[in-house]
């Protein structure tokens, strides 16, 4: 059976690419699986960003699972937001809504030509405007920065929305149930203790303060 297909709920499934692109536009942060050179699984979070038909996954050229990556080994790459807390009449059927994709393949390293507009990209994807606010990467930095991209080709996506879906007889019942929507926010920019006076928060971190965290 493939990858990609459901061998249980399989209502739950989606192939919409614009419910995938969503997803990945309101998270920033995946957990990328691999085996070691031993064959024992590994698991590691990583900033995964959209840019057309790939995904762009950062990390440091000192890291050692992010070099395997790079060359060639088979992947798979997780990404999750967590919508609702569905509070059913029973625990049984108490769950969460939840959009939910998993991508398989291998990465390849973006080219050195690629590799300043791949990080442009980045920066730009978590704190919108802020690249025209700090200076440009230096050479030594981007030598330190590992850039990888996977192709979205071989992916599935689970969607799980609505309200409880209780028995007869608990709905029957007294017990309080819906859905209790989850909302995350930016608070209030906490300036770095060594910021010289005057210097004001830019318009990159106001801009997002009302905006929800995609993280």
């Amino acid at each position: 059976m493939p990858r990609t297909s459901a061998t249980r709920l399989a209502h739950k499934m989606s192939t919409d690419r614009a419910l995938l692109d969503q997803l990945l536009r309101d998270t920033v942060v995946g957990h990328v699986a691999l085996t070691d050179p031993d064959g024992h699984p590994v698991v590691f979070p990583t900033a995964v960003v959209l840019d057309g038909d790939r995904l762009l996954l950062h990390g440091s050229t000192g890291s050692r699972w992010m070099r395997r990556l790079a060359q060639g080994h088979p992947v798979s790459v997780a990404v999750t937001a967590i919508d609702a807390v569905v509070v059913a009449r029973s625990a049984f059927e108490s769950s969460l809504s939840y959009r939910s994709a998993v991508f398989f393949g291998r990465c390849r390293e973006v080219p050195d030509a690629e590799q300043d507009a791949a990080v442009r990209l980045i920066t730009e994807r978590i704190l919108p405007g802020r690249q025209l606010e700090v200076r440009a990467s230096s050479a030594r930095e981007l030598a330190a920065t590992l850039v990888l991209e996977i192709p979205i080709d071989s992916w599935s996506l689970r969607v799980s929305a609505g309200p409880p879906t209780d028995e007869p007889e608990d709905i029957a019942g007294d017990a309080w149930a819906g859905l209790l929507p989850i909302e995350r926010r930016y608070a209030a920019p906490l300036p770095s203790p060594d910021l010289r006076a005057g210097i004001p928060v830019p318009a990159s971190v106001t801009g997002v303060l009302a905006a929800p965290v995609r993280v």
